[in-house]
């Protein structure tokens, strides 16, 4: 699994530069049209936060040992998945609905966070 997250985690640390480079220059107009300049860098910022999370986290794994790791890694991938996904969307589809599964991920992301706090506290 430790393996898995930090490939995951390299993944979605180069497609948060890549979508953000399309989003600053292809998608520039229609952003700007829309309104959805600041969710669509929302999504992109978080997505690479995460990014890094998740490499930090495989890093951690190298040391420490417990399940709430992999436990932080699969909410992890799963709220940004479901966070910065349905914010992209939103974006480029306009259908606002999809704003309103935005928080599963960013509750999926908290939970990531206090997975890896409890794995931290239970494997020292």
């Amino acid at each position: 699994m430790q393996k898995t997250i930090l490939i995951i985690g390299s993944l979605l640390g180069a497609l948060s530069v890549i979508i953000g480079a399309f989003g600053a220059h292809a998608l520039k107009g229609l952003l700007e049209s829309t309104g959805r300049i600041e969710t669509f860098e929302t999504a992109v910022k978080y997505q690479f936060y995460h990014a890094l999370a998740l490499i930090l986290l495989g890093i951690l794994m190298f040391n420490l040992k417990h399940q709430f790791f992999e436990y932080a890694g699969y909410s992890f991938i799963i709220g940004t998945f479901i966070f910065s996904g349905s914010l992209y969307i939103l974006c480029l589809t306009g259908i606002t609905k999809f704003g309103m599964i935005t928080p599963i991920g960013g509750l999926a992301m908290i939970a990531g966070w206090i997975f890896l706090m409890l794995g931290i506290l239970k494997s020292m």
